[in-house]
């Protein structure tokens, strides 16, 4: 499948594939490591170009792997990392970040993310992106794991406004988003990123699910994906294995009509009032 016909979402100036990979636990088992590699290489293949990694997966063995998977090929990624919070100073945003560029093999971060909300001023957080902006290390940031009054505390900070992205759990099971932060990330050009969007495989399992996959010919993955992205939302499923990169690169091509999309809402509704945010 050409990559040209890949759905695409705005993040800061830039549009890029909605669909990525992400990489939690990749890289912790030494004998699953070719296969790994493999199946991110043929993502890249399939135009699934962001690759989301962060500094804690496995101790940087996730970090370690995307950069043997994208050697050669730094320029066809979008690639995402994360820092610690309590790494989230202004000298320990710098010191994490140098540490990340080196296990993946590259000069540069297109997106750098906090990794969630810790105890360290958001302030202190945006001076260390800021300088790394300024040095070439990274070329915009953005949030992981904020909520809406967070994001709006974030913007509020000198500077703050220019947050690119918020990534976030979110699938059909975990709609609360809806209410309050994805409508604030609309209004306020903050690109979201759903991560584990068929909840760790867990949502595979619904009987809903399945039927409204079934009566369109797909699997329930492919489904559960479609929808994450019908909501203009980014999505990076994990997948260790090639197979299951190509049922998730199906995703893309899968339009969901009015019928499948009322079968999903009947099944999984959308919230109703605030939910705290949730994440895994």
């Amino acid at each position: 499948m050409a990559a040209a016909s890949m759905r695409t979402v705005r993040l800061s100036s830039r549009d890029v594939p909605a669909l990525g990979q992400g990489t939690w636990y990749l890289g912790e088992d030494p004998g699953r490591r070719r296969e790994e590699v493999a199946a991110l290489r043929l993502g890249l293949d399939l135009g699934m170009s962001i690759v989301d990694t962060a500094e804690m997966y496995g101790d940087g063995a996730s970090e370690e792997l995307v950069g043997e998977a994208i050697a050669g090929r730094r320029a066809e990624v979008f690639l995402v990392s994360k820092v610690l919070p309590d790494h989230a100073d202004r000298r320990g945003v710098a010191a994490a970040c140098e540490a990340s560029l080196r296990r993946l093999r590259t000069d540069i971060l297109d997106l750098y993310l906090l990794h969630w909300r810790g105890r360290h001023p958001l302030q202190e957080t945006l001076a260390g992106f800021t300088e790394l902006m300024a040095a070439g290390k990274i070329r915009t940031w953005g949030v992981s794991n904020l909520d809406a009054g967070e994001m709006a505390e974030l913007a509020a900070v000198p500077g703050g406004s220019a947050v690119a992205v918020d990534q976030v759990l979110y699938n059909l099971t975990r709609r609360g988003i809806e209410w309050d932060l994805l409508p604030w990330c609309r209004r306020n050009r903050a690109g979201v990123m759903a991560y584990s969007p068929v909840e760790q495989g867990r949502l595979l399992r619904s009987a809903p699910l399945r039927a409204v996959a079934d009566g369109l010919g797909a699997t329930p993955a492919q489904v559960a994906l479609a929808w994450v992205l019908e909501q203009g939302v980014a999505a990076i499923p994990r997948s260790g294995r090639p197979e299951h990169v190509r049922e998730n690169r199906a995703a893309v091509d899968l339009r969901l009509p009015p019928d499948a999309l009322a079968a999903l809402d009947a099944a999984f509704p959308p919230p109703r009032g605030p939910v705290p945010l949730e994440v895994l």
